[in-house]
């Protein structure tokens, strides 16, 4: 029988996207081909998204060395919380190891520790990188630019990337032509739709735009914050449901202003409700981080509106339906204008795109788990 050992932090019943990623491929593997699935995390909670899923495989528990709010211990026990997950997936011998890149440093430790092994590169968010791009640890310091030497130094057999262009930043990186894998991350696969109105969509004559989801460093609080200002009350409707570290300044700038409705959750099966979802990304994070709440925006059926960089992956992929807020430009005129001229019969037209686009990338993640079970 094969095996695989995937290595990740997060996994069921503990919710966030990338253990979600995990579950998803663990589950395909062992229905559809018979594979002996491990999957190597760390034993605490995470306050994300998603839903909350039984775990499939055999699972192995890591205890954090921190379990505390404290960001400061919390930054420090990330990277050493790697090394006690590769040490215990070496351990297990349970064939070939999946790595992905939560916690921080886990490419770090699986590029000291796995020279001789087989191993495949999940990319999902990329640090050392991340660290500088939120401004936790400038560029030009010694032991980033060691830790990134080292990141670098031994590739992996093979790498699964989010998009074509983060694959061909990481060949870069590696300074090799690694075969690749391309698997969007957030493609909802037979997603559940609920047919009953929600409480907050109440009036069809109007263009609801919403956005749910973490706002953190690798968001742009300046583009929901032209949103929320600007948005017309007699033709549009805003609706928020927001965690994260830029969150609270936001809610309560919408808080009061007519077509703003704030919400505590937006439950998946309620996302096709919105004509359109907001998403954005930094510029200092293209390539580092790839939103997946743009895929599964696109899969439930809605376009969206990315306030990014005209070279993400976000844009490659999803542009058929979706509209640009171009990072590299001022935003708020381009918010006004674009607010201005949306209109029903065009978002009908990016629906329609969309489905075709949510086709396309669900052909992608089957076509990808079919490449990765051969890799095994």
């Amino acid at each position: 029988m094969k095996s695989l050992t995937i290595v990740n932090r997060h996994y069921p019943p503990n919710p966030g996207i990338t253990g979600e990623s995990a579950w998803d491929l663990a589950q395909v593997l062992i229905e559809k081909h018979g594979v002996d699935v491990h999957i190597v995390h760390i034993d605490r909670t995470y306050d994300g998204g998603g839903a909350i899923r039984k775990p499939v495989g055999q699972t192995h528990a890591v205890s954090t060395i921190y379990e505390g709010k404290n960001p400061l211990l919390r930054f420090i026990a990330g990277p050493l919380d790697g090394f006690l997950l590769i040490r215990k997936a070496i351990k297990l011998k349970k064939g070939p190891l999946l790595i992905m890149t939560s916690p921080p440093l886990l490419p770090f430790w699986a590029s000291l520790f796995l020279k001789r092994k087989n191993w495949i590169l999940w990319s999902m968010d990329l640090f050392p990188e991340g660290f500088a791009a939120d401004g936790k640890i400038k560029e030009t310091n010694p032991v980033y630019r060691w830790i990134i030497k080292k990141t670098y130094q031994n590739a992996p057999q093979s790498l699964i990337a989010l998009g074509p262009n983060q694959a061909e930043l990481l060949r870069w990186k590696y300074q090799q032509a690694i075969p690749t894998i391309l698997l969007p991350c957030g493609v909802l696969v037979d997603q559940p739709k609920d047919e009953t109105r929600p409480d907050w969509r109440t009036d069809d004559s109007k263009i609801y735009l919403g956005y749910a989801g973490n706002v953190g460093e690798a968001h742009s609080a300046e583009f929901l914050e032209s949103v929320i200002t600007q948005i017309n009350p007699d033709r549009q409707r805003l609706i928020l449901a927001l965690y994260g570290t830029k969150a609270e300044p936001l809610l309560r700038l919408a808080e009061g202003r007519p077509g703003i409705m704030v919400l505590k959750n937006i439950p998946r099966a309620q996302l096709h409700w919105l004509d359109i979802q907001l998403v954005s990304l930094l510029p200092k994070w293209t390539h580092i981080a790839v939103p997946s709440k743009a895929v599964s925006a696109i899969c439930s059926g809605s376009p969206i509106i990315f306030c990014g960089s005209k070279e993400a992956d976000t844009w490659e992929l999803l542009r058929d339906a979706a509209w640009l807020i171009n990072t590299d430009e001022p935003l708020n005129e381009q918010i006004k204008a674009l607010l201005n001229s949306l209109a029903l019969v065009e978002i009908e037209d990016k629906k329609r795109s969309a489905r075709l686009v949510a086709r396309r990338l669900n052909e992608m993640v089957i076509q990808a788990y079919q490449q990765i079970e051969k890799l095994i």
